[in-house]
């Protein structure tokens, strides 16, 4: 039974996770700035059973990596019931066709991937439009291709500064609240520092001393399921983790390859392999 079974699952899952984000918190330098590093559970394809489990649990911030799942979730009528303080992020590409069905979703806390002027601007109307009522603005999160792939969504690092500037000076319905990068996946550690979360920290420095930021008001989004310590340790203060908790993502639709074509990657890695591709991995 799933009640059973799988909430247990889950349950412990969870606490593993938020145990391992402390102890690497614990770890993190002195002289980064001490902000509690935030853990956001990615239940993309899970059904909401299981993130009322882990609301039960405690948990509260939860992340999806498309609008019309999120949408579908946020407004089930389990969820609404069962979790009114919980908080999303969307943390997928979004088009800005999509931005107003985005901005209507109950309990949306953070964008963590606007990656262009055009679309702060489209976000930034489209929060007041929607939230005539409401003086809450929206926070978000710019995005930065810090890897350089042309698989990734983000800005080039470049913009970083220009497209902070406009959020805070032209959009006044909009919080601007850190940056966030997706990253190279692979990346061996034995290298030294992952390069892609070196670069987001540089692109912070360089936005609170071009923009008058105080360091510790700008977070840092960048670490999941398979680099999330290390992310941590060097200073990330949100970070996006799924399959950990959940288990191995469920792709109903996923074409099976033929015999000649079949991947030599083991199941889970073949999965984590696609959602790179499509830059949605958590």
């Amino acid at each position: 039974m799933w009640k059973v079974g799988m909430s247990e699952e889950v349950g412990k899952a969870l606490q593993a996770v938020v145990d391992r984000v402390n102890q690497a918190a614990a770890r993190r330098p002195k002289t980064l700035p001490a902000v509690p590093p935030r853990l956001v559970a990615v239940s993309k394809t899970k059904p909401p059973d299981m993130v009322i489990e882990a609301y039960r649990k405690g948990h509260r911030n939860f992340g999806e990596n498309y609008v019309n799942e999120l949408v579908d979730k946020a407004s089930n009528p389990q969820i609404l019931e069962s979790c009114p303080e919980i908080e999303w992020h969307f943390i997928g590409h979004l088009q800005k066709n999509n931005v107003n069905k985005l901005l209507g979703v109950p309990n949306l806390f953070m964008v963590e991937t606007v990656d262009s002027v055009k679309l702060a601007d489209k976000v930034n109307s489209s929060w007041q439009r929607l939230r005539t009522a409401s003086t809450q603005t929206l926070k978000v999160m710019v995005q930065i291709n810090t890897s350089g792939e042309e698989s990734k969504h983000g800005l080039p690092p470049g913009e970083t500064v220009t497209t902070v500037k406009h959020i805070i000076s032209k959009c006044s319905a909009l919080h601007f609240s850190g940056l966030m990068t997706i990253g190279r996946y692979g990346y061996d550690l034995a290298d030294g520092p992952n390069p892609d979360f070196q670069a987001l920290l540089s692109w912070r420095q360089e936005v609170c001393a071009s923009l008058q930021l105080p360091l510790e008001d700008v977070e840092l989004s960048m670490g999941m399921s398979t680099d999330f310590e290390h992310a941590i340790e060097v200073g990330s203060t949100n970070v996006r983790v799924g399959s950990t908790i959940f288990g191995n993502r469920d792709y109903p639709n996923t074409p099976t390859p033929s015999p000649e074509k079949k991947s030599k990657v083991p199941t889970e890695e073949a999965a984590k392999k696609m959602e790179r591709l499509t830059v949605t991995e958590q």
